[in-house]
């Protein structure tokens, strides 16, 4: 099992939710907040564009719409009627590790509430008319992101990145592809991947303990039918050994663009895959930053410069991308290059390096202080690991040393082994 709960980390970090996992294998992760009577409940199913087979793209994504299409019990446009008939909200999202499904409602309507959204993720209906309507708005959405430049670009250096893997596949899929799927193969893909070892009902807000267990025994046991579709074959995807370089030129485009991206750690090296998340914000996250600072502040080369860490399940993603005009393209990304070396030489200043674990250690507390997103960080790292880890990262942050930042750079964040997209205008 993954943990990144070392020893010394225990003794200081304690997890505060409640975990229960039924005998079906479905996961239980509940934690009552009283300040507010409301209620956040959100559906984290490890079904999401990465166990697609190839001629199956989009399906994971598609199948989130259809989701909502109704079952038996629920007609198309009741779910929703239902939650928002009583102040509620209900929304929904896929990516590559997962897809999750949430409501947001007063406490006092959870059990009346939560029955439904069980329904629907159990015992989706998927019937051949809206099976079609809503392959036509998912065929729509695709189109709408062909006419995205920062989309192109990025789908484009993704591709380039993961040439085996599946997180290189666009999670809104392939149109040809959907128009060839069919409501029972969407179904085959329902029935064997909605199943209760694969989800985790996380539900944070103001309801105690003993009821919510109840509520959710209730409501989730009888899932479909097991199926059985086809699996990918997921490769592991081999370490970047060039320079892999590629230009778009794109019409109505105003600016450059410059997006490069390293692969890092997935969820079996958390500890190095934080210290990634440190060198983002070292490198690109904020005007006294080094990269905005130089580029942007003092040589006036860049519009933007930022950078990022996604976290994945099997590979992280780095990236830098610089808005500018096409001419500082080539100088731009000499700069970048250089300071990587430099970072992978020259030790971090214990001020700088603290002024950055302090930064993050904001971040994460505003991004914890709703019911929804406690519920979020919990889903989501019970999809791609352990959602004991989920509040461990503040002190993971903290305990980074400048060595520690200077060798994680060395080892992921060469000069001389990255993928870079260039948008031109045409």
């Amino acid at each position: 099992m993954i943990s990144l709960l070392t020893p010394e980390l225990l003794q200081t970090h304690s997890f505060p939710a409640q975990q229960y996992r039924f005998s079906n294998g479905l996961t239980l992760i509940h934690q009552q907040t009283p300040a507010a009577p409301v209620v956040t409940v959100d559906v984290w199913v490890k079904a999401g564009a990465i166990l697609e087979p190839e001629p199956w793209s989009g399906m994971a994504h598609f199948l989130e719409h259809m989701i909502f299409k109704g079952t038996h019990q629920l007609p198309p446009g009741l779910f929703d009627q239902i939650i928002e008939s009583r102040g509620g909200t209900t929304n929904a999202a896929t990516s590559y590790d997962y897809a999750h499904y949430f409501i947001n409602t007063a406490a006092i309507h959870l059990p009346e509430t939560l029955p439904h959204l069980a329904d629907l993720l159990l015992n989706a209906q998927i019937p051949e008319q809206e099976f079609e309507l809503e392959r036509d708005v998912v065929l729509e959405e695709i189109r709408q992101s062909m006419d995205d430049p920062e989309y192109l670009g990025f789908q484009s250096l993704l591709e380039s990145v993961y040439q085996r893997h599946p997180y290189g596949r666009p999670v809104l899929g392939d149109a040809q592809l959907l128009l060839d799927r069919s409501p029972d193969e969407m179904r085959h893909f329902h029935r064997t991947h909605y199943q209760p070892e694969n989800i985790a009902v996380v539900i944070v807000g103001d309801v105690a303990w003993e009821p919510t267990l109840e509520m959710v025994s209730r409501s989730f046991a009888q899932f479909a039918p097991r199926s059985n579709c086809p699996l990918p074959d997921v490769e592991a995807e081999p370490p970047i050994t060039d320079i892999r370089r590629q230009e778009l030129y794109l019409p109505r485009l105003e600016q450059a663009r410059l997006m490069m991206a390293w692969t890092g750690p997935g969820v079996e090296h958390l500890r190095s895959a934080y210290g990634l998340d440190l060198l983002s914000v070292l490198l690109a996250g904020g005007r006294t930053s080094r990269l905005v600072r130089e580029l942007r502040e003092e040589r006036y080369l860049v519009q933007d410069i930022i950078s990022s860490f996604s976290l994945q399940q099997d590979s992280s993603l780095f990236t830098i991308t610089a808005w500018l005009e096409p001419e500082h393209l080539s100088r731009v990304e000499a700069i970048i290059g250089d300071r990587l070396a430099e970072l992978a030489e020259v030790l971090p200043s214990a001020t700088e390096l603290s002024r950055y674990q302090r930064l993050l250690c904001n971040d994460y507390a505003f991004s914890t202080e709703t019911a929804g997103q406690l519920a979020g960080l919990y889903g989501y790292y019970s999809t791609i690991a352990e959602p004991q880890i989920a509040t461990a990262y503040p002190q993971v942050v903290q305990s980074f040393t400048p060595e520690d930042v200077r060798n994680i750079a060395r080892q992921y964040l060469s000069p001389l082994r990255y993928a870079v997209t260039v948008l031109k205008p045409c």
